[in-house]
């Protein structure tokens, strides 16, 4: 007695290299989608690295404006912070898990599978 896998495999190979495609272009998907979200994540890092060494800098001149002059200037506290703003960005950017819809993809591929199978077995009982 054969398997009713093999039975469908024999008699529809179609249905086997349609799987396989099915597979090879939700992997295509999935690695273009992780390509993306490093490419994100890099991006992220450059921005809050960037706006670091520049919220720093800007600070400390801030700072020593503000002791020199001996007054308080609210664009002595605005510019920095734009600064310290980027900075968070690009962190919340770097840091970001990317999870794509991808792991619902996969499970409705299974299913689809296991459905597929179902009626192989049917069919071969019949």
């Amino acid at each position: 007695m054969i398997h009713p896998i093999f039975m469908a495999v024999l008699r529809r190979p179609d249905l086997l290299f349609q799987r396989a495609a099915n597979y090879a272009e939700l992997a295509k998907g999935e690695l273009a989608a992780a390509g993306k979200s490093l490419v994100l994540q890099a991006a992220g890092a450059a921005v809050a690295l960037v706006s670091l060494l520049l919220a720093l800098g800007l600070t400390g001149v801030s700072v020593m404006l503000g002791y020199v002059h001996a007054s308080f200037h609210w664009a002595l506290v605005i510019v920095p912070g734009i600064a310290w703003l980027l900075v968070v960005v690009g962190v919340v950017l770097a840091t970001r898990w990317n999870v794509m819809t991808k792991v619902e993809d996969v499970k409705d591929e299974m299913a689809a599978d296991v459905r597929m199978l179902r009626v192989v077995k049917e069919i071969d009982n019949d």
